[in-house]
């Protein structure tokens, strides 16, 4: 974070229906000098445990958001930018005062901030993640279930946490139209959040008889290769431009 190696990349995110481009997820990069780009799953849990996730964090959410701004004042439509919140962030007393500050201090309108949370972690205290989360719903930031269906979630609390969407994981997408198993999984989740009045995001869509499953299931969002990686800021911009002369 000193030595200005960490980057953030990201993600397209598309409506399903039209395959228009509506956000973008930021994911935490580190190009190392002697090492190359290393992994956000090597690095991230020790930055947890050491609990420098805490800046750096910060640094990345305040880069988003500044991202946001400036794309939404170059012209561009995107409605949401992602942002995943680790475990020890989301443990903080004053995360809403964080974001809030991030959120005056850059001058972006809160209802295009997301907030990705993994679904163990909210399970991890579901209580405190319902005070939480009704504190940040409460200052218009939305939130949204990442990896669901991979941890434990209680649907006594699931109705209680106050989010926008849930987010399908990538493991139950890889085998859709050839894993009747993982397609039950998929249709039940899309079921549930449309009955709870949530969206949904399928992730890791990469081809198109996946998108297609997805689509006849009603799912509301999806990103993956199918439609670009993760991508440098410059470069996704450009992403932007070139889809929009699509439509």
């Amino acid at each position: 974070l000193e030595h200005g190696e960490l980057c953030l990349h990201f993600q397209p995110q598309f409506a399903i229906d039209d395959r228009r481009l509506i956000g973008a997820e930021a994911l935490l990069r580190w190009q190392h000098p002697e090492l190359g780009m290393v992994s956000p799953n090597e690095f991230i849990p020790i930055a947890e445990e050491s609990g420098l996730i805490l800046p750096i964090g910060e640094w990345a959410l305040r880069l988003a958001v500044r991202q946001m701004r400036a794309w939404q004042d170059a012209g561009l439509s995107l409605q949401s930018m992602a942002v995943n919140l680790s475990a020890v962030q989301f443990r903080q007393s004053n995360l809403t005062q964080v974001v809030s500050r991030i959120l005056d201090e850059e001058g972006m309108p809160a209802q295009f901030l997301e907030l990705e949370l993994t679904e163990s972690v909210a399970m991890d205290n579901p209580l405190a993640a319902i005070e939480t989360m009704d504190k940040l719903r409460t200052r218009g930031v939305r939130m949204s279930i990442d990896d669901f269906g991979t941890g434990y979630s209680s649907m006594s609390y699931l109705k209680r946490f106050r989010v926008h969407k849930l987010k399908i994981d990538r493991s139950f997408v890889a085998d859709l139209a050839a894993d009747p198993d993982d397609e039950a999984i998929v249709t039940a989740t899309i079921s549930l959040a449309h009955a709870l009045g949530l969206q949904t995001v399928a992730e890791g869509v990469e081809s198109e008889a996946q998108l297609t499953f997805l689509r006849g299931k009603g799912c509301d969002e999806a990103q993956g290769y199918l439609f670009s990686k993760p991508l440098p800021a410059a470069q996704f911009e450009a992403f932007a431009r070139a889809s929009s002369l699509l439509l």
